[in-house]
């Protein structure tokens, strides 16, 4: 792609281009953030109002059995399952990422010490998202575990007769580095440890096999690829033979085998439905359901394979443009297709902060992550080849003409 032509007859070209229709996009706005939270998708806003003014505004609470808001959590659990390569029934929509996190490492953590005592070692990648490691870090305490943070290449070799859990983000939130899920769960297999996967950064961006990495627990977030809207619920996945093992510890009525019984006593509901806790969010729900559908509208099966081939494209062509034209910044993020997830990173020791905010000010919108990367998503279903070229093209501008200079730029704002 060496001219902008070229980029606008490759958009042109785009058998995907349509599935942009599905969202509402500023004019004037090229949006690399969907790694963060997702585009507004054109149907939340009449879905969201008609729980308001009908479901609940007339249906009121005849609305949990009349419009099915009792199981909301399973059929959206649903439609990601198939995003993740996981079978019905076998995943649900519920609370946040770190409460989830909570859930299925407690449960990890409670068959292998039931299973094999003497292991009593958490495994990470240093740079893993905070939440994950703080969640961690918490557990490991509370049950006598040592947290062990190693670099990736360092993982393997930290697999032994002393590990319990393996607990990675597959893609790293930071550089967008991806790990080899089945490579990665088999050597854990092999060493006799379970395996946790944060999807945060994968599910509705890069394909995913589960049950086909033989995973054992996995959670993810439902506001980034899956556009479910800020705060969206995240959703929870115990491969089927860990299920029914343990209680989860979060044993909230909604996890009960018949919460509508009203019994003093907890009797877990089986399955996956017990990894719920509390009532869901409907609202948040129903914009979730949006979400999620706009990812579908690719194709259940085929639709995540064109998706990754697009996306490759569009990173494979960016990092290619920015560094010719940018040669300040370093490349942060994996060069080789197989290794990298859906988005590109810069770094600058000094300049990152502020050369983002230039950026955001010109309607590239980035983001920042510290201490030195600038950080850029792409997300295929609504990126264009012509919004890379602009960008970059921004992205240059910014750098040569100095303008992340000026002092509105190098003020820290509280999210960054």
């Amino acid at each position: 792609m060496q001219t902008r032509e070229e980029a606008l007859a490759l958009d042109a070209a785009d058998p995907l281009a349509p599935l942009r229709e599905q969202f509402s996009l500023p004019e004037g706005v090229i949006y690399l953030d969907g790694n963060s939270l997702g585009v507004l998708p054109r149907s939340t806003a009449a879905r969201v109002q008609q729980v308001v003014t009908e479901e609940w505004g007339t249906g009121l609470i005849r609305s949990w059995n009349s419009a099915g808001w009792i199981t909301l959590p399973q059929r959206i659990g649903d439609k990601i399952g198939q995003l993740v390569g996981v079978g019905a029934g076998e995943l649900v929509v519920a609370d946040s990422t770190s409460v989830n996190l909570f859930k299925v490492l407690s449960a990890a953590l409670n068959i292998v010490a039931a299973d094999s005592p003497q292991r009593r070692v958490i495994l990470s990648e240093r740079s893993n998202f905070p939440t994950d490691l703080y969640i961690a870090e918490s557990l490991a305490k509370q049950h006598g575990f040592t947290l062990v943070l190693a670099e990736p290449d360092e993982l393997p070799g930290l697999m032994n007769e002393q590990l319990a859990v393996l607990m990675l983000t597959h893609v790293n939130y930071r550089t967008g580095r991806m790990h080899d899920m089945a490579a990665l769960t088999a050597a854990a297999h092999a060493a006799g440890a379970l395996t946790v996967w944060d999807l945060a950064h994968s599910a509705g961006a890069v394909p995913v096999d589960l049950s086909g990495a033989n995973a054992d627990f996995a959670i993810g977030c439902g506001y980034k690829y899956l556009n479910g809207g800020p705060g969206a619920p995240a959703f929870v996945w115990a491969h089927p033979r860990h299920a029914d093992r343990f209680w989860q510890p979060l044993s909230g009525w909604m996890g009960h085998a018949a919460p509508f019984q009203f019994t003093p006593d907890y009797q877990p509901a089986p399955g996956i439905a017990r990894y719920l806790c509390g009532t869901p969010a409907l609202l948040s729900m129903a914009a979730l359901e949006c979400g999620v559908d706009t990812v579908l509208a690719a194709g259940p099966m085929g639709g995540m394979a064109a998706l990754r081939a697009k996306s490759l494209a569009l990173t494979r062509a960016f990092a290619a443009l920015v560094e010719a034209r940018c040669p300040d910044l370093g490349l942060a993020s994996p060069r080789e297709d197989a290794l990298r997830g859906s988005q590109v990173c810069f770094a600058h020791p000094e300049w990152g902060y502020p050369v983002m905010q230039a950026l955001i000010a010109r309607g590239v919108i980035g983001d920042f992550r510290a201490p030195d990367i600038l950080r850029f998503g792409f997300t295929p279903l609504y990126l264009r080849f012509v919004d890379v070229w602009d960008a970059a093209e921004h992205l240059h501008q910014v750098l040569t003409s100095g303008e992340w200079r000026e002092a509105r730029f190098n003020q820290r704002a509280a999210v960054t």
